[in-house]
């Protein structure tokens, strides 16, 4: 038995923010004084160190859900199956729906549900839930439908990633300016060909010491209504984290599929920083005494900035659509998908296209 992806689809927002647009932005520091760097160096030091130079906002009255809703969509059609024989739909996020300006998350009911009822799937055995697990949302979706079928209780699964991060920034916070919005999605189903689809993955949580790498906290500006919270992070701690454990976490994964790392032909990692991504891929090679080859790591950061728990679906629509210049995928090849973020939560799969 295995388990593959038969569709995969993805909702990109038109809206695109360049780094320029962030020129008038008054930037401090944690205890709210200003920045002593000029706005152009802020933002060319930022530009050097992540890769991203533009990223993309939702319009005002779109939700996550929505987002989700037209990724599934795509996924479903580019899949072919009927929705109505859908199993689960597993949708992860990390603060449900949030009205632009508004200060509070919407997740009654469940986004999950909302995208089932948007889809018009009237089958109540199509179970809907959510899943919080931080920018590895969407990984850990695949692990859980890989597990459902695994057992025999489901045969398809659509799995979402979907977030607008856009709305939980505090503008007076340069690390405001890595975080984007959009949605991801694929069908999961049951394959009688067992060289196909995952063949391994690997999950761990992180959080005696770690728990509060990311979270949400007051704005710089001391002003504002100390109520209001916004995402934050300790980014040194979290540079240093991940490039220490995810190339553990993504070595176990490959030994336990039998495949040999020469035989790796992609790796899609979260899209969060791409000088991060570069040291883990560097590390994860250096265990097995090997460097990475030409093009191992196909990018969308540096149009799409990091859109949490669509990254990775995204990207992979990206690539398998042939939309990433200098980057395709053959039938049969081997890929990883790997992620890390709030909890601290680290996953990764090994697959075969």
């Amino acid at each position: 038995m295995a388990v593959k992806i038969t569709g995969v689809g993805s909702f990109i927002p038109e809206n695109e923010i360049r780094n320029t647009d962030f020129g008038n932005h008054e930037f401090l520091d944690t205890d709210g004084s200003p920045l002593t760097q000029a706005n152009e160096i802020i933002i060319e030091k930022f530009r050097d160190i992540t890769g991203i130079t533009a990223r993309r906002y939702a319009d005002d009255g779109i939700m996550s859900s929505d987002m989700a809703f037209y990724a599934s969509k795509r996924a479903i059609e580019n899949s072919g199956i009927d929705p109505e024989t859908l199993d689960y739909i597993i949708l992860a996020h990390n603060f449900g729906d949030v009205k632009k300006g508004a200060i509070q998350s919407d997740i009654l009911p469940s986004l999950a549900s909302r995208v089932k009822q948007k889809l018009g799937i009237r089958n109540p055995k199509c179970v809907a839930y959510d899943i919080l697990f931080g920018c590895p949302g969407w990984v850990e979706g695949m692990i859980q439908a890989y597990a459902f079928i695994r057992a025999g209780m489901a045969q398809k699964c659509l799995v979402i990633g979907s977030e607008t991060l856009s709305r939980v920034v505090d503008l007076h916070d340069r690390d405001s300016m890595i975080y984007s919005d959009g949605a991801g999605a694929t069908v999961v189903e049951f394959s009688e060909n067992e060289d196909d689809g995952i063949l391994s993955y690997e999950s761990a949580t992180y959080a005696l010491d770690e728990a509060g790498y990311l979270f949400f906290g007051n704005s710089y500006n001391q002003e504002l209504d100390k109520d209001v919270r916004y995402i934050k992070m300790h980014g040194r701690k979290i540079y240093e984290f991940a490039i220490s454990q995810v190339p553990k976490a993504m070595k176990a994964c490959v030994d336990k599929s039998g495949i040999d790392i020469d035989n790796i032909k992609k790796i899609l990692i979260h899209q969060a920083n791409e000088k991060m991504d570069e040291a883990i891929i560097h590390r994860f090679y250096k265990l097995y005494g090997k460097t990475p080859p030409d093009k191992i790591m196909p990018m969308s950061i540096h149009t799409l900035g990091n859109s949490s728990v669509a990254t990775v679906p995204t990207l992979f629509d990206l690539l398998t659509s042939g939309r990433i210049e200098d980057q395709t995928l053959q039938k049969g090849d081997v890929i990883m998908f790997a992620s890390v973020g709030a909890g601290m939560n680290i996953n990764a799969i090994v697959y075969r296209y």
